[in-house]
């Protein structure tokens, strides 16, 4: 192979990882496992040189474009992969299989980079067991529950079995002695069984003028063990250690060999299984059977069609589906069949979403297993539409792709979110509204009371992604509403004839209790006391001059309304001790104040008029020349008729009257009022 590495090279990043393998042996022993699977000429030669460590730029040089992007991708795949383990080999957070093995096939847009990565783990493990090396029972462990199964899913079934058997080995040597003695002792004897077998099949059909192929079902020692436990069976009474396979054209053959079967050899009571007339839940199907012959010896035969083995094997049926039970616990698994039609919107969301896993699954598998142009298409495809990133701790979250820190915080905990301040991706300090990558470790930075920015559920800002972080956003703010809202309609909290014992809540009462420093309200000031915690009620916005008044709320500081608010009239009414006597900073309320003094507020300005065509782009159009930027847009239409609100950041009441006065210009604009 062309490119090899040199004997002087530095030793590779990854040498610990390939548990002390010389980098010679290592990367030639990748390049065999890949070539069985009949690979195109830049993964065996990215595989051929996987232990070099130059940057992508010298490896492009060295080996090509195509080659060097697959191996940086390899080695981003097996950094990611080392965050997830700890000192022993076991992973940092258990109970995250799943999550773990989809995160490895979505690192990637070239699934030959996770092929890569898993030629490359079966290599390790061949050399480890080679050596005669101490595994760690937490490594194998990883081996069958990760890199196994990730390999079943994607159709490399000898590399599955591999690894299962030597993973198994380590985790359990005595009882894979055991059965490993005991497939020898017999192995002359099973052969010749299996084959005398196949050789009755065959002459069977024959004389039944039926076309079909007969294969005896090869058993591995880790799937052996699989079924000794699943069914409390000892070795001597594990029928299926000696298993068939009959392929035929059509449906009703499978029927007619089924009926051949059962006629030459005696059937097991409750162990036959017609998968065909009630397919599996995964929509498999074929008809399964166990029969005895003449000594006493039961065996299993399998009968399906060509079409059913193909979709067992690679299609949505996954054969890796219903045997890690990945429907387990659910009260009506899904149906991959036209006919399946979930009961509950809940269950349609679920089932489509796993539906269309599968297919991607299913698509890989098929292009591996027809290896014809299957590289070419693989090239660049997308397995899985989220990317997964990791806490702090190990732990993998699924993010939406596009996802940012905030995402993150939200899908965590819904406090974190709220509380987030800042993030640390792979140790660095990046800004919040960064696209989160694969395999990304990241750190949320929070403080220790707080809420969210509104800015964060702007339309014309990056912060969130997630529709479901979006939403708490959302309810931070209606609660706080609601909270300002809501003193009109409770009862007095003051002493009153219904209420005598009541203490009376005043002032001095609330803001002793309240946090002293600047919030939302930073250019407001509490007359007589320094640096309160301030917010500016969302009800009516004040803007800079306007008349404004505080009123005391419990927990949240000095809410600040424009003295014409009607809830804050309500509020006046309602409990007239709350209310203090507040004002607008100088620099907020100096009109001639330079504009990096001021900073923006938001307003909400009401639009009625003619609903028309083109009403929407000529107010944009005034606010942008205008320089105003729009934060929150909401329209609603009746019988012609168009009332828009219109959430607009200005400096001060003056710029804001500017805007009233040039959208009441725009033709068939009826009124501009603030709310």
């Amino acid at each position: 192979m062309a490119n090899s590495p040199a004997k002087s090279e530095k030793v590779s990043v990854f040498q610990d990882a390939w548990y002390g393998e010389p980098a010679e042996s290592h990367s030639a022993g990748v390049t065999q496992i890949l070539q069985s699977l009949n690979l195109d000429e830049a993964t065996l030669i990215a595989a051929n040189n996987i232990a070099r460590t130059h940057g992508k730029d010298a490896l492009s040089k060295l080996i090509g474009e195509e080659s060097a992007k697959l191996l940086i991708g390899y080695r981003g795949l097996r950094q990611a992969q080392a965050k997830l383990v700890r000192e022993d080999g076991g992973l940092s957070v258990s109970g995250q299989e799943e999550m773990l093995r989809k995160m490895l096939l979505a690192f990637g847009d070239d699934l030959r980079v996770v092929l890569i990565y898993l030629a490359s783990r079966l290599q390790t493990l061949r050399w480890v067991t080679q050596e005669k090396m101490e595994m760690p029972s937490a490594w194998a462990q990883e081996i069958l529950n990760i890199d196994a199964s990730l390999a079943n899913r994607l159709g490399i079934w000898q590399m599955k079995w591999e690894m299962e058997d030597l993973a198994f080995r380590a985790l359990s040597p005595v009882v894979y002695r055991d059965i490993a003695k005991m497939l020898d002792a017999k192995r002359i004897e099973r052969q010749a069984f299996i084959e005398r077998i196949v050789r009755e099949l065959k002459e069977e059909l024959k004389s039944a003028h039926i076309i079909g192929d007969v294969l005896g079902r090869p058993k591995h020692i880790y799937s052996i063990w699989k079924k000794m436990q699943g069914k409390s069976l000892d070795f001597a009474n594990l029928y299926d250690v000696r298993a068939f396979r009959v392929l035929v054209e059509d449906v009703k053959t499978c029927y007619a060999v089924l009926g051949i079967v059962h006629n030459v050899w005696q059937p097991v009571p409750r162990e036959f299984d017609d998968y065909i007339a009630r397919p599996k839940p995964n929509g498999y199907q074929s008809l399964h059977t166990v029969v005895m012959n003449e000594d006493g010896t039961a065996f299993e035969i399998q009968v399906r069609t060509h079409e059913m083995h193909q979709q067992a094997e690679y299609g949505l049926a996954a054969h890796w589906r219903y045997k890690e039970g990945a429907y387990a616990g659910m009260a009506t698994p899904p149906n991959l069949s036209k006919t399946n039609k979930p009961s509950t919107h809940h269950q349609q969301g679920t089932h489509s979403a796993e539906v269309a896993y599968e297919r991607q699954i299913a698509w890989a598998r098929q292009l591996i297993s027809w290896k014809e142009d299957a590289w070419d298409q693989l090239k660049h495809h997308e397995i899985d539409d989220h990317i997964y990133v990791l806490t702090p701790l190990g732990k993998v979250i699924s993010l939406e792709k596009g996802s940012t820190p905030i995402d993150f915080a939200y899908a965590v905990h819904t406090n974190l979110g709220h509380r987030c301040r800042g993030a640390r991706v792979d140790g660095a300090m990046v800004p919040l509204e960064t696209a989160l990558q694969n395999g990304q470790s990241v750190e949320i930075i929070a403080v220790k009371h707080g809420g969210p920015s509104r800015d964060w559920v702007s339309p014309d800002k990056n912060y969130l992604r997630s529709q479901r972080a979006r939403q708490r956003v959302r309810a931070w703010f209606n609660a706080l509403d609601d909270e300002e809202a809501g003193q009109i309609a409770k009862a007095p909290e003051n002493k009153t004839e219904a209420n005598p014992e009541a203490k009376p809540i005043t002032p001095e009462i609330v803001l002793r209790n309240s946090s002293r420093k600047t919030g939302q309200g930073g250019d407001v000031l509490v007359v007589g006391v320094d640096s309160l915690l301030t917010q500016l009620a969302r009800c009516c916005r004040p803007v800079p001059p306007d008349s404004i008044a505080g009123f005391v709320t419990q927990g949240r500081g000095v809410s600040i309304h424009r003295r014409s608010c009607k809830t804050f009239r309500g509020l006046l009414d309602r409990a007239p001790e709350r209310v203090i006597q507040t004002a607008w900073t100088a620099s907020a309320a100096d009109p001639v104040a330079s504009s990096e003094q001021k900073r923006v507020f938001p307003a909400d300005l009401v639009v009625s008029g003619l609903d028309r065509p083109e009403l929407m782009r000529e107010l944009f159009e005034i606010l942008t020349r205008q320089g105003v930027h729009v934060t929150d847009l909401r329209k609603s239409a009746k019988k012609g008729l168009a009332q828009i609100l219109l959430t607009v950041e200005v400096k001060d009441s003056e710029v804001l009257r500017v805007v009233q006065n040039s959208l009441e210009e725009v033709k068939g604009v009826t009124q501009v009022r603030r709310r």
